[in-house]
């Protein structure tokens, strides 16, 4: 939800350079502070009403929450998103909307899982990998929660991408697809005003008083008999979809983009 590391990152670097040559006293680095679990509520506070702020004080060039009703009849679907550019999900899902979103168990998760409960989002904590493996970090029971919430009629949102891989969909995500049969539909959220980090993901940082773009990609439908062919079809086709609703998030945000065609 938030990219609690990559930030705390940034601001141990400034510490450090700020006091390079100075001999200083003990600090409390940022591993140890995420160990406390009054720090993690604090930050997970913060970024929630952060989140919030952002939300509010951008103009939205397409209001998020009408992509909802552009899938509205091929509900409840997948709904896919790359790294470091999601941190406005929580806002597309309507009062009405049953969703559940997938978060990882990295270090920042627990933090990120309390932001999204402020929110109102419900969770699901796991992850795989890019092989599409289910059994590490709790991925067999995530899986099983993911198909399990489809059945039950709730959307689940989950970033396509794995760590350290940015923009290339995970054979996972066609799994869940194929064995759920619902579609993917790649959804992107952009501001006008941004920093991007220089990370793994391109982080996009949100600022407040801009401009917000949405797009929906075009729906990816995986068929239930999936072969390894079938497998590399769905997986580029999902990003060949993410990537242009991607772009088209960022054109409407920066005001290149003239329609509301998401």
């Amino acid at each position: 939800m938030i990219p609690v590391g990559a930030l705390l990152e940034v601001g141990r670097d400034s510490i450090n350079a700020h006091h390079n040559g100075i001999r200083r006293g003990p600090m409390l680095s940022s591993r140890r502070m995420l160990r406390q679990r009054w720090a993690r509520k604090a930050i997970a506070l913060a970024g929630a009403e952060y989140l919030r702020l952002v939300y509010r004080t951008n103009r939205p060039v397409v209001p998020p929450a009408q992509l909802y009703a552009l899938a509205d009849d091929d509900l409840p679907v997948i709904l896919a998103m790359w790294h470091g550019q999601h941190f406005l999900a929580p806002f597309i899902q309507r009062p009405t909307d049953k969703s559940k979103v997938l978060i990882s168990h990295h270090r920042d998760g627990e933090i990120n899982a309390m932001t999204a409960e402020r929110l109102g989002v419900q969770i699901i904590r796991g992850s795989g990998d890019p092989g599409g493996r289910f059994d590490r970090k709790g991925g067999v029971g995530a899986f099983r929660q993911m198909l399990d919430a489809l059945a039950d009629g709730y959307t689940v949102a989950l970033t396509a991408d794995v760590p350290k891989i940015a923009r290339r969909a995970s054979t996972g995500l066609v799994k869940l697809a194929s064995l759920s049969g619902r579609p993917i539909y790649p959804v992107a959220l952009a501001t006008s005003r941004r920093i991007v980090l220089d990370n793994w993901d391109r982080t996009a940082i949100n600022l407040p008083f801009g401009r917000l773009g949405a797009a929906l990609g075009a729906p990816v439908r995986v068929p239930a008999q999936l072969d390894e062919a079938a497998s590399e079809r769905a997986r580029y086709a999902v990003e060949a979809s993410l990537n242009d609703a991607t772009a088209r998030a960022y054109a409407l945000a920066d005001g290149k983009s003239p329609g509301p065609d998401v």
